[in-house]
């Protein structure tokens, strides 16, 4: 069974998100873009739609998170080698993010975890099954 699976994060400026997520080598899927939102191509089966907030709220009767003061998700993206977390890491911090915890190294598992432009947290993993 093949599921596709769609993360919705409230953003504040999608404009700066697109340029941020673009920077770390992520594209957009046009048919779903407009002013209020962007699908964001994670890969074949993951996407993240971007929203803006005033529109996310919409989808909700809740109150919305700060995520730069709660976290409610870790989003966490499996990539193919240690150097991928890295390059990506690495990307992620020039294009503005900020540091959410320390480098992890634990034999076959490595990560690196960032902070989005609105304190959304992503963590690269890469797991090695040959270690």
């Amino acid at each position: 069974m093949s599921i596709k699976t769609f993360v919705n994060l409230p953003v504040k400026d999608l404009g700066k998100s697109i340029e941020f997520f673009t920077a770390l080598g992520f594209s957009f899927n046009q048919q779903f873009t407009d002013e209020n939102a962007t699908c964001m191509v994670i890969s074949d089966e993951a996407y993240a739609m971007l929203l803006v907030e005033p529109f996310f709220k919409q989808f909700t009767k809740k109150e919305l998170v700060d995520a730069t003061k709660a976290t409610e998700v870790v989003v966490a993206l499996g990539v193919e080698s240690r150097a991928q977390v890295d390059e990506m890491a690495e990307k992620a911090f020039a294009a503005g993010a900020q540091p959410a915890n320390e480098p992890m190294d634990e034999g076959p598992m490595y990560t690196k975890s960032f902070q989005d432009l609105d304190g959304h947290i992503w963590e690269l993993v890469h797991m090695s099954l040959d270690d």
